[in-house]
């Protein structure tokens, strides 16, 4: 506890420091100076130092060549996250900058992917600054996943990560027994220098490339997904109940008696969430959601907790699940598994005909569910009269038509304020027993999944309006209004289809009337997509920003504490209030961490996401492998200068090289994103129906390559 305090200590000492190097008055000087300035006792003289090491590490301060401290802005030097790039060239990403900083690749100066640098700014008269590195403060990638390649005595790896440029070299001896084709781990032991490649270790052997299951394996070690629970994890769960009849129940309704299911797809095993609906004599619905509590069991600073910190969030890969919990409490106890007694903290709401949540109730209760229900049957008992599933269910039925009309009370509520739905084609890759995919088929969205959508939507909001109002530090869902540069683009893409965007960047209705212009035409999913492409991504945040997508004044993630981090977090901060434990240091502790917790939630959702794209992208690939020579209808998806991307019915998609453009001289016209033949005016636009013949699927670079067929 005494390191905790001194580490506070220091935080505090450091920000004081570094907003005395930033004040407009301040001029540059020697550290002795700004110990005198400052009136820094004797004894904590070393400690000032320390302070400044730090601020300059961070990339937040540089000692000039006279030894004088200024802070790294004042002369267009700023820390950042460097992207590298396939081709050489990179961005840095700065805190607080809107649009990334160009890196030529002549001035990368040895950083590479992922890498914290300092950047200047040499640049800022276009639409992106240009700079260069300055100074690499720490490396990003613990190591690198690639696929070695013996030469004579000596070896390369080629990374699996496209955006690291090189190919690493690996010296005599320091290949670990590697033989071509294996997929390992490497340590950089050199960075790139000039002309020379980045050197390495190889520390770690995955498998071969042709092994089922290496594929994967490398994604995951690739994007260093913790798979394994550290011992500490285990030993804190065997003292977990697996039942709740001997746990503390003061403080929580007793709601075991409401009529109540879980709707889940057919595979889900963490089941987060329980439902209630029923009429009230007003006319009005009331509304139950109710959420595993899961910060009953996973206590702050925990080993448990800090595992689930570092992971953020369960990450669902083709072919298995990384869960954030271990398996005893996501599937276990705090699964909200039918017919057993759990703990919730729950959102129970009353809803008017319009859809205005005209009173609500957020309390800690025991539940216990009724029926286990799927997605599947729930459609099929509100769509089929004749439902072979009606007789199980019949005393549910009611329920799941009151359900549904509330689900279109709250859809139309939404619609009318501008929320934006995206229907996006999600996928389910299929495969063998030995990891093959044999089929790509579209995930069904129907009346069943959207009535949970609503229902969770609902609580998410409520909970967030809530708090937000009680001035309680907390963890927001916040999604920006889009840059007006790329809502000019989106423009400019939709205009060759016959679309036109009304209204303002700044306001969602002007997103949604363009997505339900698309309704039914075969260039739906292309234009959603190319839609939520020119929108910022959503983020957690510690302050209120709103949700520009949802058209929500306040937005929280309350629903998925099993699988979620934010949510989790905010559990621990909901409970803490409702049993009067909220006091002024519980207030000044979450202050203090919340900015620094959502920022991590947001990082490891990224990763998360990348790593899930990244296996479906690999499967796709391998999926089409067998199917070189043969011939697709496709739609025109994207236009580049070096390429034409086309996609496929089953949303496949790869690209046609310029280079194949061989009947005639082409001319990209970037503005409109179009090719066009200068001898027979023939042109290629975002949304024209083509014919394609596949003829190259890799699974090296994970690129699928097209050409047209005429």
């Amino acid at each position: 506890m005494e390191n905790e305090k001194d580490l506070n200590l220091f935080e505090e000492r450091k920000k004081t420091v570094f907003e005395f190097i930033r004040d407009k008055e301040y001029r540059p000087m020697r550290v002795k100076d700004i110990a005198a300035f400052m009136m820094v006792p004797h004894n904590e003289i070393q400690l000032l130092f320390d302070i400044i090491d730090e601020l300059e590490s961070e990339g937040k301060i540089i000692e000039t060549k006279k030894g004088k401290i200024v802070t790294a802005e004042s002369l267009h030097q700023y820390a950042g996250e460097f992207k590298g790039n396939g081709r050489g060239f990179g961005f840095v990403n700065i805190e607080g900058m809107e649009n990334e900083v160009f890196i030529p690749a002549n001035a990368t100066n040895g950083a590479m992917h992922k890498d914290r640098v300092i950047c200047r700014i040499l640049n800022n008269t276009g639409r992106r600054a240009e700079g260069e590195i300055v100074k690499v403060l720490s490396h990003g990638m613990k190591h690198i996943v690639g696929t070695y390649e013996k030469v004579r005595d000596y070896g390369f790896v080629i990374p699996d990560d496209k955006k690291i440029c090189d190919d690493i070299y690996i010296p005599k001896g320091k290949n670990l027994g590697a033989v071509d084709g294996h997929k390992v781990l490497v340590k950089i032991t050199k960075p790139p220098e000039g002309k020379d490649n980045p050197e390495g270790t190889v520390t770690e052997i995955l498998g071969h490339i042709n092994d089922p299951g290496v594929d994967i394996l490398s994604i995951i070690m690739q994007y260093d997904l913790p798979v394994e629970f550290p011992e500490d994890v285990y030993n804190e769960i065997e003292g977990i109940n697996e039942t709740i009849e001997n746990e503390d129940k003061t403080g929580r309704e007793d709601l075991r008696d409401v009529i109540m299911v879980t709707i889940d797809g057919e595979d889900a095993k963490d089941l987060d969430d329980a439902v209630s609906v029923k009429r009230l004599e007003n006319g009005n619905y009331e509304l139950g959601v109710y959420i595993a509590d899961v910060s009953y069991y996973v206590k702050e600073k925990s080993p448990l907790d800090k595992e689930a910190y570092k992971r953020g969030t369960s990450v669902y890969l083709v072919d298995r699940v990384i869960p954030m919990l271990p398996h005893k409490l996501s599937n276990g106890i705090c699964s909200l598994n039918a017919g057993e007694d759990r703990f919730t903290l729950c959102c129970v709401m009353e809803i008017d005909s319009k859809g205005d949540i005209v009173s609500h109730d957020i309390k800690k209760a025991i539940i216990n569910v009724n029926r286990r229900m799927s997605y599947t049957v729930v459609y099929d008992l509100l769509t089929n009269e004749s439902s072979p599933y009606y007789e199980e269910y019949k005393d549910l039925v009611p329920m799941f038509k009151e359900m549904e009309n509330l689900r279109n009370i709250l859809f139309n509520k939404r619609q009318k304020r501008g929320s934006v739905d995206f229907e996006s084609e999600e996928v389910k890759i299929i495969l063998d027993e030995e990891g093959k995919p044999i089929d790509i088929v579209k995930r069904e969205r129907n009346v069943a999944t959207s009535i949970i959508e609503e229902f969770m939507l609902a609580a998410n909001e409520t909970v967030a309006e809530h708090f937000y109002w009680l001035e309680t530090p907390f963890v927001y869902r916040t999604h920006e209004v889009p840059d007006e540069e790329k809502y000019e683009k989106l423009q400019l893409l939709v205009a060759p289809f016959g679309y036109l965007l009304k209204g303002s960047s700044k306001h969602p209705k002007s997103y949604q009337q363009l997505l339900k212009q698309t309704k039914g035409k075969p260039e739906e999913a292309l234009i959603h997509r190319m839609t939520l492409r020119s929108m910022k991504q959503a983020k957690y945040t510690a302050e209120n920003g709103k949700h520009f997508g949802l058209a929500a004044e306040y937005y929280c993630h309350f629903t998925s504490p099993i699988r979620r981090y934010p949510d989790l977090q905010i559990h621990r901060i909901i409970s803490e209030y409702i049993e009067g434990r909220l006091d002024e240091n519980r207030i000044r502790h979450y202050k203090k961490i919340l900015t620094e917790v959502s920022a991590q939630c947001s990082v490891n959702e990224r990763r998360a996401e990348d790593a899930e794209r990244d296996t479906d992208k690999y499967k796709i690939v391998q999926y089409m492998q067998d199917k070189v020579g043969m011939e697709f209808d496709g739609i025109i998806s994207g236009v580049t200068s070096w390429g034409i991307y086309v996609e496929l019915p089953n949303t496949v998609e790869g690209m046609v090289s310029v280079k194949e453009l061989d009947d005639d001289y082409y001319e990209f016209d970037e503005e409109h994103m179009r090719y066009i033949g200068e001898n027979t005016n023939k042109t290629y636009t975002i949304g024209d129906n083509v014919k394609v013949v596949l003829v190259r699927a890799s699974t090296e670079t994970r690129t699928i390559d097209f050409e047209f067929v005429e």
